[in-house]
């Protein structure tokens, strides 16, 4: 299943989401001056296996390079993607 989902920026929150049958996958983040740190990524158990993590990191690093963020990943699925 390679759904496209409709990916929200939060920036006050500091953090990607996609809502699904009232739940959230998120992607988060903390702005470190000229970097962002990728630290948290999380999918409901109800919404796993659906390709919402992925589609949530791909988006937040494309942001990081638009913004021309230097990226850091405390998050290991992160680090699966630099």
């Amino acid at each position: 299943m390679n759904m496209r989902y409709a990916i929200e920026h939060q920036p006050e929150l500091q953090r990607f989401r996609i809502v699904q049958q009232g739940e959230e996958a998120l992607l988060e983040y903390q702005l470190l001056g000229d970097s962002v740190d990728f630290w948290r990524t999380y999918v409901p158990d109800a919404l796993r296996g659906q390709g919402m993590a992925e589609q949530l990191v791909r988006h937040g690093l494309s942001w990081a390079q638009q913004q021309q963020l230097a990226v850091q990943a405390s998050c290991w699925y992160v680090q699966k993607f630099l």
